[in-house]
């Protein structure tokens, strides 16, 4: 059987937490937390994917978007999947369901230290930025 891709559920949830905290270089906080998830699935129903095998998540993409700007999150697979293009699909899927809402731009977020991360960006066309700062601040 092939790899399906689809939106992801909430019913997704654990498989996809599961796989979030078994992948170096991923950022988790309270912001992954169950109910959050499940408002930020209710808020993007259509640009939040998973990928699975035989029934198994392998592999999600979290898309969110500000009405101007598309935005990524947890682009995972997992590493016996992983150089296999499930993470480009992944994440064409995710662009397209933006296009879809005529978003023309989107960002990602990668921790600086998660060099595999940024590999895989740079090779699918994404460009590092220098003239942005990333400022946060806990509510």
């Amino acid at each position: 059987m092939a790899v399906q891709i689809r939106l992801m559920r909430i019913g997704d949830y654990s498989g996809a937490y599961s796989l979030w905290k078994c992948l170096p270089g991923m950022g988790l906080s309270r912001a992954d937390e169950f109910e959050n998830i499940k408002i930020f699935l209710r808020k993007n129903p259509k640009t939040c994917f998973i990928a699975e095998e035989h029934d198994r998540l392998i592999g999600t993409v979290l898309g969110g978007s500000d009405g101007r700007r598309g935005y990524i999150y947890h682009l995972a697979v997992h590493p016996e999947f992983q150089r296999r293009g499930i993470g480009k699909q992944l994440i064409q899927n995710c662009l397209e369901a933006f296009r879809n809402q005529d978003i023309m731009k989107c960002h990602i977020f990668v921790i600086s230290s998660n060099r595999e991360g940024i590999k895989f960006w740079k090779k699918i066309g994404w460009e590092m930025r220098d003239d942005i700062l990333v400022m946060s601040r806990e509510l």
